[in-house]
């Protein structure tokens, strides 16, 4: 089989510019990994680690550990 495509035209020595969207879109998600956990979210993991803390601590979870530290960045 062949193929009817043609190779790229050879790059210029300029690096290619990212589309115009593409700063939006990183700020965005930027801002997304940068939120903190809702409260709710951190109570249920709090009441998820109560149920079976002992299943947590044999699979390398820190049982000790308070549901505030789980969406601290390090």
């Amino acid at each position: 089989m062949t193929s009817d495509r043609k190779p790229p035209p050879p790059r210029s020595g300029q690096p290619e510019r990212a589309p115009e969207w593409a700063d939006g879109l990183k700020q965005l998600y930027d801002s997304v990994v940068e939120e903190d956990l809702p409260d709710s979210f951190k109570d249920l993991l709090a009441k998820l680690d109560e149920i079976d803390p002992k299943r947590a601590a044999a699979q390398g979870g820190n049982p000790s550990q308070s549901p505030d530290d789980r969406g601290a960045r390090r």
